[in-house]
């Protein structure tokens, strides 16, 4: 369970990531996200412990606004509190807490009975300033926001699939890693979908080199809309600078030929599937450039050593054959004739 502490004004909210809130005067609130589920025509009962952090009292009031996602970052965009289930969010008007005080707030959602299966969204605000006399929520002051995600159970119609992946520069060479990855998921069913799965980088041969969580911050996908994520195929270690480094860099973390990056989705109550492919070129040139090099030194260095090694067995054999020039030449003795008796008679 995450909680966030507040400041002063502002909502950043990480498109329906795990974080979510607005400052509102050393305000803690916790859970910072609210996943739930009903059926038509019942009423949820939870609490959120909130906390002061200040050395002082204060006074927080409640107010409840409807949101959608506003771009493909997944950034909120919040259209108030007419229908939906901001309607349907009960909480006290107002929370006094004491200095330092922990307290729960209990809060209820009553899902009409004529409601469509499906996901909602919405926020319970806790700020320092009361909603306006109409109904209207504030904009002015701090704020401190818990996301609300409903789903209505039911028959939930679930469909979509990956957009488009390719690096972000959407280049095709590369020298090494760092490669940024992005894909666009696009949700058209009911509910928000979290995507899961991974990037597996994959050389020329198809072995599998790296792998990357696809979604490590658990961002969801509001029904019709599309999303885009990113994922860094990150070099291990710091980033080197400068021709000698990279080299080495390149020497420990060798990559070369075409890679394929290779993106399985999985998502949806029901597990369904969604793939996409990208490929590329990785030619750490430093690296070959110095492997080149050195491969040259030696092919010259085993020449010189041959050639010098040549003419050294060939200053030898001319040696000894001058030696051989400078000795007299032996003739041959010859052998004595061995009289025989035949021979004495003559």
């Amino acid at each position: 369970m995450k909680k966030f502490y507040a400041a002063f004004i502002l909502v950043i909210v990480g498109a329906l990531s795990p974080v979510f809130f607005q400052s509102a005067s050393a305000l803690t609130a916790s859970p910072a996200k609210l996943e739930i589920a009903g059926d038509p025509g019942t009423t949820l009962t939870g609490t959120i412990e909130l906390y002061n952090e200040k050395l002082r009292n204060q006074t927080v009031y409640t107010s409840f606004e409807n949101f959608e996602s506003n771009d493909d970052t997944g950034t909120p965009r919040f259209v108030g509190a007419d229908d939906g289930l901001a309607t349907w969010m009960n909480a006290p008007a107002s929370i006094s807490l004491s200095a330092q005080e922990r307290t729960e707030v209990t809060y209820t959602i009553s899902i009409p009975a004529s409601a469509e299966p499906g996901g909602y969204f919405a926020a319970l605000f806790f700020g320092n300033q009361p909603p306006q006399p109409n109904g209207s929520v504030i904009t002015l002051g701090g704020r401190l926001g818990v996301l609300v995600l409903l789903r209505v159970n039911g028959d939930v119609p679930e469909s979509g699939g990956i957009l488009d992946f390719a690096s972000s520069d959407q280049k095709k060479f590369y020298i090494n890693p760092p490669i940024e990855f992005t894909y666009r998921f696009s949700n058209t069913g009911g509910d928000r979908v979290v995507p899961k799965g991974a990037i597996e980088l994959r050389n020329t041969f198809g072995f599998v080199r790296d792998s990357l969580d696809a979604n490590p911050k658990d961002g969801s996908v509001l029904p019709n809309t599309a999303r885009k994520f990113t994922n860094m195929w990150e070099q291990r270690g710091e980033t080197p600078q400068g021709f000698f480094a990279t080299a080495r860099s390149q020497w420990h973390q060798f990559h070369f030929g075409w890679y394929t990056a290779h993106l399985r989705l999985y998502w949806g109550q029901s597990g369904q599937e969604s793939v996409a492919d990208y490929s590329f070129f990785i030619f750490p040139w430093q690296i070959l450039l110095l492997s080149l090099i050195v491969l040259l030194l030696v092919w010259m260095i085993l020449k010189f050593a041959g050639r010098a090694y040549k003419r050294s067995i060939i200053r030898e054999i001319e040696k000894q054959q001058e030696t051989q020039k400078k000795q007299p030449i032996k003739k041959p003795a010859q052998k004595k004739k061995i009289k025989t008796d035949s021979d004495r008679k003559k």
